[in-house]
C-alpha cells in the first residue's frame, strides 16, 4: 500500500486557466503542514459529555449548514464549509456526499474540486483522490492544476511509473510549454537522460520555438553529449530552412562552437549568418 503522509493543499482557482508556477514534487509536502491551519467553523462552546449531546450538536449544525445551502444553493463556499466541518467530525462519507451534491450544482467549479481532492488527500483515501483526478481530467483535460497535483501526489508515493503514465497522457493534450519541461525536470530527477531525450524530441515538434531548440541543445551539451548537441542544433537549422534565419539560433549555434574549440565551425556559422544580414540589407535597400 501507499507510503501513509500527509497530502497537500490545494491553491485556489476562479477560472480553468493552468497554474503560472510550476508545482514541484516538495510543494505538497509543505503545503500538507498547512492544511491544519486552515479556517474552519469553531468548536461548540458547550461542554459535550456523551454521545447524545453530541448527536444533538451534530442535528443542529447540519440544520444550519442546510438551511444556508436552501438559501443560496449556488454560493459554493457554504457546500465547502459544509464539507470541511463534515471532516472534523470525522464523518468523511458526509462530507464526500456533500461535495457530490455540490459538483451536482456546479461541475465547473475548479475550487470545488481542489478542495474535494484535497480532502481525500489529507485522509490518505489515495484511491479516493486517484478517482477524483482521473474524473477532473476527464472533464478538464486543459486545466493543468489537476495535471501537476497529480503527477506531484503519485511522485510524492514513490509511485514513479503511475506518475510517468500520467504524464504521458497529459502530453497527449500537447499542453503549455512548462508542462513539457515539468516533465522533463520529472525524468530529470530519476536521471532518466534518454527519457527527458524522447520528451525533447516531442516537444521541439508541439512547440517549434527557436528556444525550445536551444534549450534541447544545451541538455546534451551539459550532459556531455557533444555530437547530440550539435546535431539538434544542424536539425534546427535545417527545421527552419533558409527563409526563416533566426539570428539566436545562428548565435548559439556559434558560441557552442567555440566552446569546443571548433573555431573553423564556427567562422562558418558567423559567416553564414554575416552574408545573409547583408543580403536582408540589400533587398530592403532595393
Amino acid at each position: 500500500m501507499e507510503k501513509s503522509q500527509k497530502m497537500p493543499e490545494v491553491v485556489e482557482a476562479e477560472n480553468e486557466t493552468p497554474a503560472e508556477i510550476q508545482i514541484t514534487a516538495e510543494q505538497p509536502l509543505r503545503e500538507a503542514k498547512e492544511h491544519d491551519l486552515e479556517i474552519l467553523p469553531p468548536p461548540p462552546k458547550q461542554k459535550i459529555s456523551g454521545p447524545h449531546e453530541l448527536a444533538d450538536y451534530q442535528n443542529r449544525k447540519r440544520n444550519e449548514f442546510e438551511d444556508n445551502i436552501r438559501k443560496n444553493r449556488m454560493v459554493i463556499s457554504n457546500w465547502v464549509k459544509y464539507a470541511q466541518w463534515e471532516e472534523t467530525q470525522n464523518q468523511l462519507p458526509r462530507a464526500r456526499s456533500i461535495y457530490e451534491r455540490a459538483l451536482d450544482v456546479d461541475h465547473r467549479n475548479i475550487t470545488l474540486w481542489l478542495k474535494y481532492v484535497e480532502m481525500e488527500m489529507f485522509n490518505r483515501q489515495v484511491d479516493h483522490a486517484r478517482n477524483l483526478w482521473e474524473r477532473a481530467i476527464t472533464i478538464f483535460p486543459h486545466v493543468s492544476q489537476f495535471w501537476y497535483k497529480y503527477t506531484s501526489m503519485e511522485e510524492m508515493l514513490e509511485n514513479t511509473a503511475a506518475a510517468r503514465h500520467i504524464f504521458e497522457r497529459w502530453m497527449d493534450c500537447k499542453p503549455d510549454e512548462q508542462a513539457w519541461q515539468t516533465y522533463i525536470n520529472f525524468e530529470l530527477r530519476y536521471q532518466e537522460l534518454d527519457r527527458a531525450r524522447q520528451i525533447y524530441e516531442r516537444f521541439v515538434m508541439v512547440h517549434p520555438d527557436v528556444k525550445n531548440w536551444i534549450q534541447y541543445a544545451r541538455f546534451e551539451a551539459s550532459n556531455g553529449f557533444i555530437q547530440g548537441a550539435r546535431s539538434v542544433y544542424e536539425r534546427a537549422v535545417t527545421f527552419y530552412g533558409d527563409q526563416v534565419i533566426d539570428e539566436k539560433l545562428y548565435l548559439a549555434f556559434a558560441r557552442f562552437e567555440q566552446s569546443q574549440r571548433e573555431h573553423e565551425r564556427a567562422r562558418a556559422i558567423d559567416k553564414y549568418l554575416i552574408d545573409h544580414r547583408r543580403n536582408m540589407q540589400s533587398v530592403h535597400d532595393s
